[in-house]
């Protein structure tokens, strides 16, 4: 016999002798050291390949009390083994087999520690692995709990639940057809774990049992929990017309079904910002974790209105302002984060709830609402800071429906805010544009025309017709806003006579010039003169060096700009100085329009005067 044979079976002879020794005594009399030398000669066996003789002990009922008492031990080694063998192996079949008779015979409280054990000590691709295998013993063993059976469903669920939050969501539609670490058949094999307590739930018909009641509420924080991870990041959208069955969206089905059959779906949406009644048991769950229950119901709200999952459940009796208003706070959540598979929900669901609107139908009062104000503000940081391009397209157009839902008052009341918040000049561009546009609105139409003709307009015009710093505003940085203000003091002065002044302009022409014209003419000259300069001395340099290729830097706008050739710094100073000369004769066409507007009015008068006197 060789060296090796001896010591393989010296390790199937030490688990005989412990299991002989054992199974003359009576379960009460075992000894520690029973349990130890039961532990290391059957982790002896089946590391060094003997799973077979282990697993004809364990079905030898003779051995029965022995593998109830001791048997749970070999929990850890067992999954060590089940993963290291080859899914056609025989000793992998053996190892599950033993496993089985484990789930039969052992004491259920010990065997759920060392199965969940087994679990939160994998990492990277055994996690899926594990949990996979692990499901269905571990379900075997929850079903046959009687006492403080809800507290361990949920300990299970937390625990998959936390070891498979270790793993990234696959975001792109190659990454979630390979599923290369297995979450997405881990998700969607937990939604089946759990099905037999729900249910339970789903049966239970009202009943005060605590322990009912609890099942429920581990059921639900599990919902809660799988809508923040994985689906909150997870890209559903993109793949809805390209893979037939995206698993992800087949897990988000799963939970919504859960939510259904416990019936806790509409009272999680309807409940004040996402929180359950106040009557409600569990005060503990109610006050814990609002941040995460904040982003899982803001999950379930996109999934609901725009995925259209379970929409059929969902009552067809509210207005489509007052789902806007219920679901404000979730976009809020939503449009506050950066990732672009949750931007993207914020944006799609606020958009959603816009396109049930007609337009101006949404009442100014709902500005005074939590959301209102600061969702146009979100999608301006969304326009301006997202480094995106598709989401910041998406933002603007988002934004001027948004703009187009409301009365005139509430557009009025948008304008001033973002005027006063955005510190973007091409958004105030874009707002100084929509003025313009619901100016003319109000002239066509005697009847609407409150909010941008008259004082009301004097004092919004008041925030456009200006410079932030006077002469020495960064007129480069502010060149979208300084052109949208001259664009629409052109149209004023075109649109609106002196005599009529329906819009306020004559009124206030005195003082446009001076905060507005005048500091606007002298920044010019300023700002002209510096450029020239700049570029006088750049041509200079360029031909004490020969070199046209010399890279240094420039400021531009009061930013410095990346390292550039002198023929670059050249191009970007004369872009410059073509911004400029573009003011300035927009600017002169303005100051035209008024010296004509206004000797017109003055001949007029001199005229009048005349005949009154030859009279």
């Amino acid at each position: 016999m060789s060296e090796e044979q001896s010591q393989d079976t010296m390790a199937t002879k030490e688990l005989q002798a412990i299991i002989q020794r054992c199974q003359i005594l009576e379960e009460e009399d075992f000894r520690e050291d029973d349990f130890n030398l039961f532990q290391v000669a059957g982790q002896k066996c089946l590391e060094e390949g003997y799973a077979a003789q282990v697993l004809e002990v364990i079905q030898n009922e003779k051995n029965e009390v022995i593998f109830k008492s001791m048997g749970w031990n070999l929990i850890c080694p067992l999954v060590r083994c089940i993963l290291s063998y080859k899914q056609e192996d025989e000793k992998r079949e053996h190892c599950l087999k033993i496993l089985d008779r484990l789930v039969q015979l052992c004491n259920p409280k010990e065997l759920l520690l060392g199965l969940l054990e087994q679990i939160e000590q994998t990492s990277g691709e055994q996690i899926s692995q594990t949990i996979l295998f692990l499901l269905q013993p571990l379900q075997s063993v929850l079903l046959k709990l009687h006492s403080k059976k809800s507290y361990s469903v949920g300990l299970s669920l937390s625990t998959i639940l936390n070891q498979l939050s270790l793993l990234p969501v696959p975001y792109t539609k190659e990454q979630i057809q390979e599923d290369k670490l297995g979450l997405c058949q881990c998700c969607n094999a937990v939604v089946d774990f759990a099905k037999p307590f729900v249910d339970e739930v789903k049966n239970m018909e009202a009943s005060t049992e605590n322990d009912d009641k609890e099942l429920k509420e581990e059921l639900l924080k599990f919902c809660l929990n799988s809508l923040k991870y994985p689906l909150l990041t997870a890209q559903l959208d993109q793949l809805h017309d390209d893979i037939e069955e995206d698993p992800l969206r087949h897990f988000a089905v799963g939970i919504l079904g859960i939510l259904l059959d416990i019936g806790e779906l509409l009272p999680i949406m309807f409940s004040h910002q996402g929180s359950r009644n106040q009557n409600w048991d569990n005060k503990d769950f109610l006050d814990a974790d609002r941040k995460h229950s904040a982003d899982s119901l803001a999950c379930l709200a996109y999934l609901v209105f725009v995925q259209h999952f379970a929409i059929d459940c969902f009552p067809m009796v509210f207005s489509p302002s007052y789902l806007l208003q219920r679901n404000m706070t979730h976009i809020e959540v939503l449009l506050k984060r950066t990732e672009e598979s949750v931007l993207t929900k914020g944006l799609d669901l606020l958009g959603n709830c816009l396109l049930r609107m007609g337009d101006k139908s949404l009442h100014h009062h709902y500005l005074e609402f939590k959301g209102f104000i600061s969702a146009p503000q979100d999608l301006v940081k969304v326009m301006t800071l997202c480094p995106i391009e598709h989401l910041r397209r998406k933002s603007l157009k988002i934004l001027q429906l948004y703009i187009d839902k409301f009365d005139a008052a509430g557009k009025y009341t948008l304008f001033r805010c973002l005027l006063k918040t955005s510190n973007h000049a091409g958004v105030e561009g874009y707002v100084i544009q929509n003025i313009k546009n619901q100016i003319d609105l109000s002239l066509k139409n005697a009847n609407d025309n409150k909010w941008f003709t008259g004082p009301l307009l004097v004092s919004l015009l008041d925030l456009v017709l200006w410079l932030p710093e006077g002469a020495e505003t960064d007129l480069l940085q502010n060149s979208d806003r300084i052109m949208g203000s001259l664009n629409l003091l052109r149209y004023l002065v075109i649109k609106d006579n002196e005599y009529d002044n329906q819009t306020g302009v004559w009124t206030i022409l005195h003082k446009i010039e001076q905060n507005f014209l005048k500091p606007l003419h002298t920044g010019l000259n300023m700002s002209k003169a510096h450029y020239e300069a700049e570029i006088k001395s750049k041509k200079e340099n360029r031909r004490e060096s020969h070199n046209f290729n010399t890279v240094c830097s420039v400021t531009v706008g009061g930013e410095k700009m990346p390292n550039m050739t002198t023929e670059m710094q050249l191009q970007v100073l004369h872009s410059a100085l073509f911004t400029f000369d573009l003011i300035e004769s927009v600017l002169a066409r303005v100051e035209e329009l008024i010296e004509v507007k206004t000797k017109a009015v003055t001949d007029e008068n001199i005229g009048g005067q005349m005949k009154h006197l030859m009279s």
